[in-house]
């Protein structure tokens, strides 16, 4: 009993003294609608939003174009010429090597034609 007296007074004494530094409350309002806007001024408030001049915006827009790449193409190029003799003597040889053999279908007469 002795330490419950001691305890009740800080309980109460806590549990008042938070109360006491709280900040008041604020009175609650009533609800106040924002007043109609007129249709100039719905348009008006459009035009700002949307930066006042609609129409001239593409004039003072300069669009910056890439240059062509040369050098690329011209490296393309060059090595297209010098590959190209190469394929083509490629061809030829493996053409002329493919030609000798016997392909499916192909009768010569030294089979069974009799």
């Amino acid at each position: 009993m002795r330490y419950l007296v001691p305890r009740m007074f800080l309980v109460l004494a806590l549990s008042s003294g938070g109360a006491a530094l709280a900040q008041p409350r604020k009175q609650v309002q009533d609800f106040q609608a924002p007043r109609e806007m007129t249709a100039e001024e719905r348009e008006a408030a459009k035009q700002r939003a949307m930066g006042n001049n609609l129409n001239s915006h593409g004039k003072d827009v300069q669009l910056k174009q890439k240059p062509i790449p040369w050098m690329a193409i011209g490296l393309a190029g060059l090595v297209f010429v010098v590959a190209v003799p190469f394929g083509i003597r490629a061809y030829r040889n493996t053409s002329k090597d493919i030609g000798g053999q016997n392909t499916f279908g192909a009768n010569r007469g030294d089979d069974e034609a009799a």
